[in-house]
């Protein structure tokens, strides 16, 4: 029921900066440190800023689309079992 999966593939989905978005509306948002490309830490975080930048936003709803298109048979398959 459960996978275990790495924070670096979470990330290249695009799916942080959705969160983040629906967050920062309440001030929150999940912070990645990275060195290097290396993710070295991952907390929630109080955070005064609101939104991302369009080209941001755009990298991320394209790294979203293309997780869907993957993913898509796979995800429908687990919804209806």
């Amino acid at each position: 029921m459960v996978t275990k999966k790495e924070w670096s593939e979470f990330r290249s989905t695009g799916l942080v900066l959705i969160l983040n978005q629906i967050l920062h509306i309440f001030g929150w948002a999940l912070v990645f440190e990275i060195e290097n490309e290396e993710i070295k830490n991952v907390y929630p975080a109080r955070v005064k800023y609101r939104g991302f930048d369009e080209k941001s936003t755009e990298k991320a709803y394209k790294n979203i689309s293309k997780f869907m298109i993957d993913n898509a048979k796979e995800l429908n398959d687990e919804a209806q079992s």
